[in-house]
């Protein structure tokens, strides 16, 4: 192992903006990510109805009687 400083400076490079993930427009700062308050209730609609879900894989040794 080598006790030479790496340099990370090129690997840290400013992240280019996103648009807002339910219309697809330029981030408000008071909203960000979203672009409005309108997009922002609707993303949490969203999470509230269950629509978004995190898969979750059954452990081998459980299975449902």
């Amino acid at each position: 192992m080598s006790d030479d400083p790496i340099d990370l400076s090129s690997a840290r490079r400013p992240r280019k903006a996103a648009g807002c993930p339910i219309c697809g427009k330029p981030p408000v700062p008071d909203f960000r990510p979203f672009c409005s308050k309108r997009c922002a209730d609707v993303d949490l609609s969203r999470w509230l109805g269950e629509v978004y879900r995190v898969p979750v894989e059954d452990e081998a040794g459980e299975q449902e009687p």
